[in-house]
């Protein structure tokens, strides 16, 4: 018996502009922000290239770009496919920030020299796509043969946690070290900081973003009731780097990442920032003036990018994460590591390698969105009216919309019940309120010490059950979402 949780646009023709080619150069690496970050920022330049605006508007803009080689000498590398992959890592680079934003977003202590995350943005060849392939820092890799570049020495391949590439052997074994595990040819590679990020987000006008309950991180910060918010960027940066505000730590911060990148997306393509010559020229900057990036990224790819994927939006990003089949596989002298699934996540990857969707795309349903998924909360129905076999209606309707009803409805004591009324434990209050969203215009009652099953009294105003599914759609083999799926509704 299952137990609810507690509380806790028609298309354009293309330009005829020359294509990006189909393997171009690779992008630039500096401090660590959050995977989320980095990929936002340059989903957000990629995007706002698409205004069409040309160099009058990005001339020097190249210069503003620090550049790194992670390609040099490279050999033995995967066979290119189509489309376009660029390798984002973030780096904090909390230097950058002054001393009160420091202090006011928790930014404290020394920055390390690892990557904080790692993400694959695959741009289809079509430009009609965006997959975002999310590598957990602490995933278990083993790199090649490389030099150190602190000490000079000699490593043979050796396991560790994936963000340690990075301070081994900087970008050129952090690209070496995901091509080995993935068999995904890197094209780009774009490192960005936190700077970086607080200031797209500010140039942008803030991003809204949406939490059904209380979101408190002490580590970050973060504070946010209930609610519909739109944050600036140092609150944008608590929001992306808190870890603690349930037990998933990582893996639902990654989660929170995607939202907040699906919303930043849709915040460049529908405020007319894209229209606005200025205001592109102004977030661009933002951006290329904090990321480091290969010699081959710069403004002419921008444009031929921007250009192909005009009519880009939340609906045409698809995110997941590597799937997971260890969460604390033990290595000796390296910790406690995550063991990717090695058949679920090839699958991903020969997905990137073929140029196809992550996942199938269902047409959209109407189903409203809610809190806890109906799978998880258990229902006991009782008929609070006179009419025969209204209990049984009712009970057979939330069943098969996926409630976990108990399948035995009974007689209220009350016959006489006009609204329908979902009486429920205050522990179990998310749970409520997804029961009762499914039963519109119905009242919510609070019952000490009514536990886990939650009572619906079906009232004279019963009509029918509405379709709900959970707030977090990803429910698929992959736990794909798109960016459509995971904005405000």
């Amino acid at each position: 018996m299952s137990t609810p949780p507690r509380s806790p646009r028609p298309r354009t023709a293309p330009q005829q502009t020359p294509r990006p080619p189909r393997r171009g150069p690779r992008p630039p690496a500096r401090r660590k922000p959050r995977w989320a970050m980095r990929t936002v920022t340059t989903l957000s330049v990629v995007v706002l290239a698409s205004a069409g605006i040309g160099h009058a508007v990005l001339t020097g803009l190249d210069e503003d770009i620090a550049r790194v080689d992670p390609f040099r000498d490279m050999k033995n590398r995967p066979e290119a496919g189509h489309g376009t992959n660029i390798l984002l890592v973030g780096t904090d680079g909390r230097e950058r920030i002054g001393r009160e934003e420091r202090e006011r977003y928790r930014l404290g202590g020394a920055p390390c020299h690892c990557t904080d995350t790692i993400m694959i943005v695959h741009i289809s060849e079509d430009r009609d796509r965006a997959s975002v392939v999310s590598l957990p820092r602490d995933s278990y890799a083993e790199t090649p043969p490389h030099t150190d570049r602190v000490s000079g020495e000699q490593h043979r391949g050796h396991p560790l946690k994936l963000n340690a590439a990075y301070a081994e052997g900087g970008p050129r074994l952090t690209v070496r070290t995901v091509e080995k595990m993935t068999r995904v040819k890197i094209d780009h590679y774009l490192e960005v900081d936190f700077a970086s990020f607080m200031k797209t987000v500010d140039v942008v006008g803030g991003v809204e973003i949406c939490t059904d309950r209380r979101m408190k991180d002490s580590r970050t910060g973060l504070d946010l009731p209930a609610g519909r918010h739109t944050l600036r960027g140092g609150q944008a940066l608590q929001y992306v780097r808190a870890r603690y505000v349930d037990g998933a730590s990582d893996l639902s911060r990654m989660k929170r990442q995607q939202h907040f990148m699906a919303a930043l997306v849709d915040r460049t393509t529908s405020s007319g920032i894209l229209l606005n010559p200025m205001k592109f020229r102004d977030v661009t900057r933002a951006v290329l003036g904090s990321v480091r990036a290969d010699k081959g990224f710069g403004t002419d790819e921008l444009l031929d990018l921007g250009r192909a994927m005009r009519d880009f939006s939340p609906s045409s990003s698809e995110f997941t994460t590597v799937p997971i089949a260890e969460m604390g596989h033990a290595v000796k002298g390296v910790g406690s590591t995550l063991k990717w699934d090695t058949e679920k996540s090839e699958r991903i990857f020969e997905a990137l390698r073929r140029d196809q969707p992550l996942a199938v795309r269902h047409a959209p349903d109407a189903a409203r969105r809610v809190p806890v998924d109906p799978r998880r909360i258990r229902v006991q129905v009782e008929n609070g009216t006179r009419t025969a076999g209204l209990g049984r209606r009712v009970d057979a309707a939330l069943a098969a919309t996926g409630f976990d009803t108990t399948r035995a409805p009974a007689n209220a004591a009350d016959r006489d019940v006009r609204r329908t009324v979902v009486v429920h434990d205050p522990r179990w209050d998310r749970s409520a309120r997804s029961l009762a969203a499914a039963l519109p215009g119905s009242e919510l009652r609070a019952v000490e010490g009514q536990g886990a099953t939650l009572k619906v009294i079906a009232g004279a105003d019963f009509e029918k059950v509405r379709k709900v599914r959970a707030q977090d759609p990803g429910q698929d083999e992959f736990g794909v979402v798109r960016g459509d799926e995971v904005g405000c509704s």
